[in-house]
């Protein structure tokens, strides 16, 4: 079809449904800093925004996902038995190329790597002398063999392998932090480093796009639920050795611009691994020159006290997390929030909903990081168990900040499939400014929810009800044939 080609005629138009227009956004949420982090750590991230020229929110999300990969399979909160949770944490950045996500993630993400430093370090000589030892390593063993040969000729007894022969086990180069990394390479990575790791992608689109594909398709969507999980897994690919990893943990963290998580929200259907995320999506703060620059001696304090923490060994030398405890009171509180919300499931649908039924679950980890946050910024004794302060805080938090965050987030997606699937076809007639376009021309596409028939026809109708668009016949040409039926486009939605 000729996009610019002449409409039947001009109608009238009343406003389309508010929630098919560009704007209809729920507000953002105030940040509970202090309710939430202790004095020193709330005014550090304050400090931190200030110098930034960013909101405050992003750092915070920031550090809530480092803190938790750092923490990682060291330590699992347990309300009670049968039900642990890691503190891995998934966050998107959400905001314009402006709004300053890279510089606030950076606030902590550069003293990260400061504290990765030494440890690669330190990892890379023992790393270059066992090379140096593999080496020689290469030259005992083929010499062996030589000698094995030349003995089984003349029927002599074989040597024994020369214990030269092996230099040992290859030394693991930690990685607190990756920037991009394929399945394979991450799950050696997490095997080797089992407390876990940080994914980070400047732009979380492609990361994304690729984790909400159709499992049938080929997508590493698997992998990620599992690591988001904290469960056993293993990877198989085609000429590669399966490898198993007790406990895949890998938090992540990464921006993404608001259009670009719109265009994947209603292009995808609800995987589940999307409501993983937490989104923040603050608004912008005015553009100043700083007063203020923030220390990086206690946040590089605190990211090296959670680095140290270990695993608990058993008697078999193997690594397994210590589990901290509910108390009773602790326990009380979670049931009284997961009461709430079940009761808030029932004013939600689609991708909210899915958002809501993980609420508890992390609120858990939420709290199992500011126990140890407490502990490594405010000067609170190690953590031994989870108590009503620690949860009641995380709690607070998801109620009141996160789930507002995930009202404004997930707007578009937060429907009944029929309108998540019209809110596809306006931006497909938003994409290419198409004024009108016959039910033919959508099918042919056989974009998602869009197809077949049976599934277009009452999207047809919905927007007609939102007077998004019109049906009008067109008449059969000079040449005879049936008429046609065509939709006229609300010019209002290509504004």
């Amino acid at each position: 079809m000729n996009i610019h080609e002449a409409q039947p005629f001009e109608p009238t138009w009343s406003p389309p449904h508010p929630r098919f227009l560009r704007g209809a956004l729920p507000p953002a949420p105030s940040l509970p800093l202090d309710q939430v982090f202790g004095p020193n750590l709330a005014a550090w991230v304050r400090e931190a925004a200030e110098g930034k020229g960013a909101p405050a929110d992003y750092v915070f999300g920031t550090l809530l996902t480092v803190s938790g990969s750092l923490i990682g399979n060291s330590r699992l909160a347990s309300p009670w038995n049968g039900w642990s949770e890691p503190p891995g944490i998934f966050c998107m950045c959400i905001g314009n190329p402006s709004a300053g996500k890279s510089p606030a993630m950076d606030a902590v993400l550069d003293p990260l790597r400061q504290v990765e430093k030494p440890l690669r370090q330190a990892a890379q000589d023992q790393l270059e002398a066992w090379q140096a030892k593999a080496e020689v390593a290469k030259v005992v063993e083929t010499a062996w063999r030589e000698n094995v040969k030349s003995a089984v000729k003349k029927f002599d007894p074989t040597p024994d392998r020369p214990t030269e022969a092996d230099p040992g086990p290859e030394p693991h180069v930690p990685r607190l932090v990756i920037n991009d990394s394929t399945i394979e390479k991450l799950a050696r990575i997490s095997a080797a480093q089992p407390k876990g790791t940080l994914m980070l992608r400047d732009e979380l689109t492609g990361f994304l796009d690729g984790m909400t594909r159709y499992a049938g398709g080929g997508s590493d969507r698997p992998f990620w639920l599992e690591a988001y999980g904290g469960r056993g897994y293993t990877v198989e690919r085609v000429n590669h050795p399966s490898l198993s990893i007790d406990r895949l943990l890998i938090g992540v963290i990464g921006g993404i611009q608001p259009d670009r998580l719109n265009s994947l929200l209603v292009d995808s259907d609800d995987d589940g691994l999307l409501a993983r995320f937490i989104p923040i999506w603050p608004d912008p703060v005015p553009i100043k020159r700083p007063d203020i620059f923030a220390s990086d001696t206690l946040i590089k304090r605190v990211l090296e006290e959670l680095q140290q923490l270990d695993m608990a060994t058993d008697e078999h030398g193997e690594a397994h997390p210590q589990l901290l405890l509910f108390t009773e009171n602790a326990k009380n509180q979670l049931d009284e929030f997961r009461d709430k919300v079940r009761g808030l499931e029932g004013t939600a649908e689609g991708l909210l909903l899915s958002f809501m039924g993980k609420m508890p679950g992390l609120s858990i980890r939420i709290s199992l990081i500011l126990a140890f946050l407490d502990f490594a910024a405010e000067g609170a004794e190690r953590p031994r168990e989870i108590t009503p302060d620690h949860y009641g805080r995380a709690a607070y938090l998801v109620e009141h900040y996160i789930l507002p965050m995930a009202r404004r987030a997930y707007a578009g997606a937060s429907v009944p499939e029929v309108e998540r699937s019209a809110l596809r076809l306006v931006a497909l007639v938003r994409k290419k400014q198409l004024m009108q376009f016959s039910s033919r021309q959508v099918l042919r596409g056989e974009h998602a929810g869009l197809h077949p028939a049976e599934k277009l026809d009452p999207v047809l109708r919905r927007l007609e009800e939102a007077d998004c668009i019109r049906s009008v016949e067109i008449p059969a040409g000079p040449n005879g044939g049936r008429p046609e039926k065509r939709y006229l486009v609300n010019p209002a939605l290509l504004e």
